[in-house]
């Protein structure tokens, strides 16, 4: 992915070192912290999906639906399950060597939390296939993050950004 920043890359006179425990710019975050996110993300969601017209499969996409505002909206550092990679999975793992740009798995999660308030609004209205194809998609984004570190939702945003962003043109002389 674009976003992605290795340090050992950053400087020339730099020593190449996988023990990078800081991000070499602040504001970068760890790349394994949102794919832990979205392995969590895919549990939660298949529990929502299976359980879709119970009151299991409701708390589990309610949840879910919170989780997603605190990303989207607060920002990853509330997001819950950055909260526990951070805290309990991070310390136990040798250190980052690659960190990324926050803003485009925010904007993952911003589109995550759409999805999850589609299926809120189907089951609360009883349109219970709304819900299952919000839920589903949900569930697939968060399952190619999880298992194939493809984060669709921050593809979006990076393709999105280079769309709006201005060209600038070389004079030739």
């Amino acid at each position: 992915m674009s976003n992605l920043i290795d340090p050992n890359t950053t400087s020339a006179k730099e020593p190449s070192t996988p023990e990078v425990s800081k991000p070499p710019s602040a504001g970068l975050i760890d790349v394994r912290g949102p794919r832990f996110g979205a392995a969590v993300t895919t549990v939660v969601l298949a529990i929502a999906l299976i359980g879709v017209g119970t009151p299991i499969g409701a708390v589990a996409i309610g949840f879910q639906t919170v989780v997603f505002a605190l990303g989207a909206i607060v920002g990853l550092q509330a997001q819950p399950y950055g909260v526990i990679f951070r805290r309990v999975v991070r310390p136990r793992l040798q250190p980052p060597t690659v960190w990324e740009d926050p803003n485009p798995p925010r904007f993952a999660q911003a589109v995550g939390l759409v999805f999850a308030l589609v299926a809120d609004l189907g089951l609360l209205v009883g349109v219970t296939p709304l819900a299952v194809i919000a839920i589903a998609a949900a569930l697939a984004a968060a399952f190619l993050n999880a298992a194939f570190a493809f984060c669709l939702g921050c593809e979006v945003f990076l393709i999105a950004k280079r769309l709006t962003t201005p060209r600038t043109s070389v004079l030739n002389s």
